[in-house]
This record gives structure tokens, sequence and C-alpha cells, in this order.
């Protein structure tokens, strides 16, 4: 499947801003089944300087500087990926949960898709008890690891409501599991605590979902957002695989990835520093269009 994808972001400032430094992470990654083809990032006002590098996860992070003065700021992406990937099935056969577990500590690697580097606590990730208590309950002694992560998932699915307006980005893990309310970042960041209170490595993943209208209505552009979910490594044989916890899917074509990193705080579309201004507003815009 191939999509094409534009991602447009806005700030609206309340007073002129006078300087901007915006770290942008808008490139979609080749690798895991799918493969970029083209990729373009305009941006108004005009910056004085772009940088480029690559993260530690290989995220290619891309540095902006304006100091031309302004009241808004528009970032407009636009990408188009193929996608071509195929997940187990939600009961296929898969190694003890204990064994991958053993695995992942020993690692010797310290490559970005070395599991070693996803098994501890991270910035937004707090390893909590009640949470690895929950997530226990879904990994039996000797049950594969693939069967219980399915389970935890669409446990989380079950007992979490999505409430865009129960949490902001800054809320604790700990807040948003006592609640049982959140959005895909939360449920991503949930499904994760409790992989890694158990010692099984486990990712957050930032990317698109290719969203279809209801019968007989019109697709309604913008209407897209940006998504999350969660990668865990099963073992040498079966590798890395993709949980939505937020719909109770394994990650298939319908998902594009963005960016790999231990929460949300490595992987932010865009984020930064301005002068000038005390309060701003943020407008996101995503088209995820199938290319038939």
């Amino acid at each position: 499947m191939i999509y094409d994808i534009r991602h447009v972001t806005t700030y609206a400032y309340d007073a002129s801003v006078s300087f901007a430094r915006c770290s942008l992470r808008l490139k979609p990654q080749s690798g895991d089944g799918q493969e970029l083809i083209s990729h373009s990032v305009e941006i108004r006002p005009k910056p004085a300087e772009r940088t480029a590098r690559r993260d530690f996860f290989g995220t290619l992070t891309e540095s902006v500087v304006i100091e031309t003065q302004h009241r808004n700021l528009r970032v407009d992406s636009r990408s188009r990926v193929s996608v071509a990937r195929c997940a187990p099935s939600r009961t296929a056969l898969s190694p003890p949960w204990e064994g991958v577990r053993d695995l992942a500590f020993a690692a010797k690697s310290l490559q970005p898709d070395s599991p070693v580097g996803f098994v501890f606590a991270s910035a937004l990730v707090p390893v909590l008890l009640p949470v690895t208590t929950y997530a226990a309950e879904s990994f039996a002694p000797g049950i594969g690891v693939l069967a219980g992560a399915v389970d935890l998932m669409h446990r989380i699915r079950s007992a979490f409501k999505y409430d865009p307006k129960a949490t902001v980005i800054s809320t604790p893990l700990r807040e948003v599991f006592d609640k049982r309310h959140g959005v895909c970042q939360d449920f991503a960041h949930v499904m994760i605590s409790g992989l890694r209170g158990l010692g099984l490595p486990a990712a957050y993943v930032s990317g698109y979902l290719r969203t279809v209208p209801p019968l007989g209505k019109s697709r309604l552009q913008g209407a897209d957002a940006t998504h999350a979910w969660v990668s865990l490594w099963c073992g040498d044989q079966l590798g890395w695989i993709g949980f939505d916890p937020t719909n109770d899917l394994l990650v298939e074509n319908d998902h594009i990835i963005l960016a790999v990193g231990r929460d949300f705080a490595d992987v932010s579309p865009v984020d930064g520093m301005i002068v000038g201004s005390p309060k701003q507003k943020l407008g996101v815009a995503v088209d995820v269009i199938a290319v038939e």
C-alpha cells in the first residue's frame, strides 16, 4: 500500500515572537516493512538556519532557527510511503515470555535495535508496581510472549476510555492509570510500563494510522491525527512486533512509522523554544491518503 501523508502544524502566538528554535521529527523511516519514497517540509516564516542529524534511534531530527519576527508559524510536511508488512496471527506460537526477558537482559549489543535499551524506565514511562501487577495478569508462567502481549493489549482497550480531554502531554502515568482515561499516547505508555516492569523490552512508536470514514460519509480533510503504539521485542526469531492498544490491533499496513524511541519525549514531531510570547495556540492537521 502506498500512502500520501500531509502533516501540518501551526502555532498562533498572542504576541510577536522574535526568535524560535525548533526540533522537527517529521520524516518517516524506511525499514520495518515500509519504504520512504519522497519527503519535504516547508516552513513559514523561512528559517535562517536548517541542520539535520540522526539521533541514537535513527530518527532524522531537523533543527530549525527562525530569526524573523512573526505571530504565526506553519510547518507543512509531505511524505509518500510504501508499506508492506504482515503481522503474525494473534494466536501464533512464540517463545515463553520469561525466556525473552532473560535474552533481553543478556544482550551484549548497544545498537539502536538492541532490546536492552528498552527494558528500563524512561522519562515519561516510570516502572510502577500497580501497572506491573496489572500487566502480570496477562503473563502466566510459561505463556508465549505474543499471547501475553495480545491479552494485555486487549485488556487495555477494554478497560481504558479514549478521552482527548482527560489528559495532556505532561499528565503523569500514575494518574492516567488510576483514571483509566486518555489518548493513544497514554495507552502506549501504560502498556510499555507494564511490559518493562516484567523485564520485557518495549519501545514507543509514533506515526500515522489510516482511517476509513463511515459508510456513505465523505472523508474529511485533516481529520486524521498522529498516532502512537508499542513495539515489543519477542525474541530473536520474531523480532520487534507492533501492538496498538488504542485499537486492539497488531500493526500491519494501516500503520505508518514516523519515529521510534523510549517514550513520547524521544519522538515528539515538533518541539522547541520561542522568545517573545507567553501564550500560543497549537493546531495539527493530518491527512493519510491511500494512493490508488
